[in-house]
């Protein structure tokens, strides 16, 4: 069975939505949210982020929202939160499987 385009997101673009859940942001804001968040762990760069809005915008996930000058904001929509969730779950899920089989590292 062939995929869907973004059934499964990336760490950059599940993080992305994670930021626009917060509210609505500009390419800078979500990018230093992204960073601190993961305690420095994800850094994305200009050209990744603004080709995941890009891609978002055209699945209709995000939307913008305002403009001035070259600064754009942007937020979510209904069906980039329905996105978001659906990968929460699926991650959840593969927590779930890998605690079942102990593939989770504890020390």
């Amino acid at each position: 069975m062939p995929r869907r385009p973004l059934e499964n997101l990336t760490e950059s673009m599940f993080y992305v939505l994670l930021a626009l859940r917060r509210g609505p942001m500009c390419g800078m804001e979500i990018a230093a949210f992204l960073e601190q968040a993961t305690y420095g762990r994800l850094r994305i760069g200009p050209a990744t982020l603004y080709t995941v809005l890009s891609k978002f915008e055209e699945v209709k996930y995000i939307e913008e929202i305002a403009v001035e000058g070259r600064k754009r904001t942007y937020r979510i929509t209904q069906r980039g939160v329905d996105a978001y969730n659906a990968e929460v779950a699926r991650l959840s899920a593969c927590l779930q499987d890998a605690e079942k089989i102990g593939g989770l590292l504890h020390d």
